[in-house]
């Protein structure tokens, strides 16, 4: 690591290098970015950075893509430690729940090394998903917690994470989205080269384990798709075509308009248009309430309760609930008249910045400060 690149960036997936890639370019010549692969495919990571205007990675882990989360974590956290105590930075800098962030957040802790966390204080109060373990340890781990929403700062402090520790700094995903959104006219000709029309179609994704690697619940909500009287866009992520093909599910996607997985454009470029989005993503619940689109969330819980709590989104169970809500919300003339008007809950499109200028004076030895952030809840996209 060159003397000038004191902060590094630890990331492994898509949606870390999507809500990162605003932060690393305004470190500019400060950081080193460490990509881990835990997004072995590269059409969900790698070609991402070219699309973000970001370099190449300063290094690339081997072995960790594809391993199972023991082998990833362990994997990433040796080959981590190895790298800091060769080159240590001033500052390490980890983003959400994936495996990529609890091993950079834990190898950076043994080096002595601060970690920051991005997007700190999510809480689905559920044990079982391994995120929830990652972004658990991390907060502990961190000397300083951004978190993107009050509620999520609510959550730290309830556990007894100082406050001094944490700082209010919105949601990333908010520029990123802003950055990466095509103009209108770019977007309505993919809508159409698709045949569809505006506010004519639904677009649904899948792939959460607990949505893919359960037969019952993957059929379930590969049926209750079917029946949706609008048609029904799915990218089909790689775990899905895997489980879908395992459990002879073939003829189910075949009853709905398939495509493969779209980079980040092409899918805001199709969300922007839909009459409804349905997900189990953690990102498209953030990004919903940008868009000013409803979001019918197929999760068990969510660590993201601000989308329901503004009226952009409703939980539902895999079964005839998503049948059901999609209709409701086709059904509701005003529905998409009046989310126009709701605040996004996850900031005002200048988290990057506010985080950069932390890092920035966390690697030189200072305290960042307060900020007053004025309007905070005030962005909408054009």
């Amino acid at each position: 690591m060159s003397s000038k690149k004191n902060i590094a960036v630890v990331l492994g997936t898509r949606p870390e290098i999507i809500k990162l890639a605003g932060v690393i370019r305004l470190l500019e010549a400060n950081v080193e970015v460490i990509y881990t692969g835990q997004h072995s495919d590269d059409d969900l990571s790698s070609s991402f950075f070219e699309s973000f205007r970001l370099p190449a990675p300063d290094l690339r882990l081997e072995g960790v893509g594809g391993a199972s989360r023991g082998s990833q974590i362990s994997s990433a956290m040796s080959q981590l430690n190895a790298h800091f105590v060769a080159t240590p930075p001033r500052l390490v800098v980890v983003q959400g729940d994936t495996n990529a962030t609890s091993a950079g957040a834990q190898a950076a802790n043994y080096c002595d090394i601060p970690v920051l966390h991005v997007e700190a204080g999510l809480r689905s109060y559920d044990r079982s998903m391994p995120e929830e373990i990652n972004r658990r340890v991390v907060s502990v781990l961190a000397a300083m917690n951004c978190a993107p929403t009050l509620k999520s700062a609510d959550n730290l402090t309830d556990e007894g994470i100082s406050p001094s520790r944490i700082r209010l700094t919105g949601n990333t995903v908010v520029e990123a989205l802003q950055e990466s959104l095509p103009p209108r006219s770019v977007s309505m000709k993919a809508v159409e080269d698709l045949g569809l029309k505006d506010d004519g179609f639904v677009l649904a994704t899948i792939h959460r384990p607990e949505n893919t690697d359960d037969e019952g619940r993957l059929a379930a909500i590969l049926d209750e798709l079917a029946r949706i009287p609008l048609p029904v866009v799915f990218p089909v992520h790689p775990r899905t075509a895997i489980r879908t093909a395992s459990f002879g599910m073939e003829g189910k996607l075949r009853k709905i308009v398939c495509c493969p997985p779209l980079d980040h454009p092409s899918f805001l470029a199709l969300a922007r248009h839909a009459r409804v989005l349905v997900s189990d993503s953690g990102g498209i619940q953030e990004e919903c309430t940008v868009l000013k689109k409803p979001l019918v969330v197929v999760r068990r819980n969510t660590e993201r309760p601000e989308a329901i709590e503004a009226g952009f989104a409703v939980r539902v169970e895999a079964g005839p609930e998503i049948y059901n809500t999609v209709l409701r919300f086709i059904e509701d003339a005003d529905l998409l008249h009046s989310l126009q008007s709701v605040p996004c809950p996850f900031g005002d499109g200048k988290a990057s910045q506010r985080i950069a200028e932390i890092a920035l004076s966390m690697a030189s030895g200072e305290e960042p400060q307060f900020c007053d952030f004025g309007d905070y809840f005030s962005y909408s996209p054009k």
